[in-house]
């Protein structure tokens, strides 16, 4: 079969000219110059803020029998704010090439479904 080293045929390692051409095993790196951007991290992180806000309000809302105070309905109003403005970062920067999608993309998910939250909480509200 020919002589190996360590199982990878020498002819492998080098080339029929004698030449080296270096090791087989293949590392598959992929260099590219995209990163993650601080937009879509900041978005995503107004996302969970967001959502864990509307959740304590939800939850303290229902300690009290369903009263809410009126710290309630600002931490609904910022929610929302911080929600629109997240959720705006996300998609500018899922347009841009030269970012990685991963942040942009949760940033957009997490902002929707704190709007989600945000639009159910006043639908419920008014008709129930």
């Amino acid at each position: 079969m020919g002589i190996s080293l360590r199982g990878v045929p020498l002819l492998a390692l080098y080339g029929t000219n004698g030449k080296d051409r270096g090791f087989v095993t293949r590392r598959n790196y992929i260099f590219t110059n995209k990163k993650h951007s601080l937009r879509a991290i900041m978005a995503t992180i107004l996302g969970i803020i967001s959502l864990l806000s509307l959740a304590v309000a939800v939850y303290l809302t229902y300690l009290h029998d369903g009263a809410a105070h009126a710290g309630y309905g600002v931490t609904g109003l910022l929610a929302t704010l911080f929600s629109l403005t997240g959720l705006l970062l996300g998609i500018v920067t899922e347009r841009e090439k030269e970012y990685y999608r991963l942040f942009p993309r949760l940033a957009i998910l997490l902002n929707l479904l704190a709007l989600a939250g945000i639009s159910l909480i006043l639908y419920f509200g008014n008709h129930f």
